[in-house]
């Protein structure tokens, strides 16, 4: 069964061909000054989750900077799915953007991009050190290169429905794994609602696995960078998925893409899912508020060892090798990230900054929002520094840990246990032999 495994690149090609073919179709070019532009720079950025973010970067932002910087920038905005698809092809062509935005880690990607050394250091010298998550997704230990820079991340935490937690005792929501199994069990049982933690080959799904493998102690590799899948915290990780699954969930999550549960929880299907907050943004644009209402956020939950919880969306921009306009691309990203706070709220705050300075009254903003039901509905992410993590935690995002994120090898395990299609012990060691063979190839390749 391992043989099934479905690549990101090939799902991407698969699935995201219409997104490819119709994303780059929002093509804006914001003219310099009067004159004729001494200089052009072409950014490519994804669909924002948030449309009124690509209404201000699009059509104001980059507008003011072009003009101030006398320079003719296009702005190309392609939906996620054909983000890698891009990539590659540019890659291929070695011509293309000289600003791309990935959405997760690229260090795969390493040996085509420029060293953002100097830009980090230069922002370092405006508004202070990047927060610890923003190093360990763009900064390669081994190589000592910074192939890419993280602006901003977006949280994860729980969505809930605090109306049917309410019926079992959690008005404010679940705060351990083992009530969200209880609890939900509860639920579904009584209101038929069941959880919708996803079982796919998806984004989300590697997402969630990761964050209760990590609340469990268990880790895809070590500090150091040592693959440290096979322990005894996994199988009681995996275990617990498939009771989870057992008790509280359907079918439907083995075939779920990534925004499935954010479509489930806010059509009222489900009882909770991990998501950002588009999800509750989504919700809170309907015309009848009640849903709105009752969608609720809660912080990472507790396993055994700890509250933990990963980025949902970890923003990287890359400056090609290739790219043409090399300095435009470093000067544009200096002047984004130190004038960071109009794009959190412009983005109605699904992004966190990276540098915390540039959005000073961060806390006060998200503990009044007008548009929130209650308006102090985003407070609960006032410390979530304090949980959120990347992927590959205690560790780097290294190449290896993104290869095994992008073909689905922890979420392919996780799922033949809960579809009883394979023991623990035995999907365990299927995923751990996967391991041992990416993680081989990279280190072959000296990126490891």
């Amino acid at each position: 069964m391992a043989g099934e495994t479905v690549n990101r690149r090939e799902f991407i090609k698969a699935t995201g061909a219409g997104a490819l073919a119709t994303g780059l179709g929002a093509n804006i070019i914001i003219p310099g000054r009067s004159h004729a532009a001494k200089k052009t720079l072409r950014i490519l950025n994804w669909v924002h989750f948030v449309p009124a973010y690509d209404e201000w970067f699009n059509k104001k932002y980059v507008v003011e900077w072009g003009q101030k910087n006398d320079t003719e920038v296009t702005v190309d905005n392609i939906g996620i799915a054909g983000v890698n698809a891009r990539a590659a092809a540019e890659v291929s062509a070695q011509k293309g953007h000289d600003l791309f935005l990935f959405n997760w880690p690229p260090p795969s990607f390493e040996e085509q991009t420029v060293d953002m050394k100097d830009v980090y250091a230069e922002i370092e010298k405006k508004v202070g050190k990047p927060i610890d998550l923003a190093i360990k997704s763009t900064y390669n230990p081994k190589t000592k290169k910074f192939y890419a820079l993280s602006p901003s991340f977006t949280p994860d935490p729980v969505n809930y429905r605090k109306d049917l937690f309410t019926e079992v005792g959690l008005p404010n929501g679940p705060r351990t794994w083992d009530e969200v199994r209880v609890k939900g069990a509860e639920i579904k049982k009584k209101r038929g609602n069941p959880v919708g933690i996803g079982l796919a080959n998806e984004i989300d799904t590697a997402m969630a696995m990761r964050t209760i493998m990590y609340s469990w102690g268990s880790h895809e590799q070590d500090e150091a960078g040592n693959l440290t899948l096979k322990s005894k915290q996994t199988l009681d990780a995996i275990k617990f998925v498939k009771a989870l699954f057992q008790e509280t969930m359907t079918d439907e999550v083995f075939t779920w893409d990534a925004s499935s549960n954010n479509r489930a929880v806010v059509s009222g299907k489900v009882s909770l899912v991990l998501n950002a907050i588009s999800t509750t943004r989504t919700a809170e644009k309907q015309d009848d508020p009640a849903m709105s209402k009752e969608i609720q956020l809660a912080k990472a939950l507790r396993g055994p060892v700890r509250a933990i919880g990963l980025e949902h969306v970890m923003q990287c921009y890359v400056i090609w090798k290739f790219a043409e306009n090399i300095d435009g691309a470093k000067k544009f990203l200096v002047d984004y990230v130190t004038n960071f706070r109009q794009a959190f709220v412009a983005g109605e705050f699904y992004d966190f900054p990276c540098f915390e300075k540039t959005v000073p009254d961060l806390q006060k903003l998200i503990a009044n929002d007008p548009k929130a039901h209650p308006p102090d509905k985003y407070k609960v992410l006032d410390d979530v520094l304090k949980w959120a993590t990347n992927v590959g935690y205690p560790g780097y995002a290294t190449a290896a840990i993104d290869e095994i994120y992008g073909t689905w090898v922890l979420n392919v395990m996780f799922a033949k246990v809960a579809a009883g299609k394979a023991t623990p012990e035995a999907a365990l060691d299927e995923a751990d032999a996967a391991c041992r063979r990416i993680f081989g190839k990279w280190k072959e390749k000296g990126l490891v």
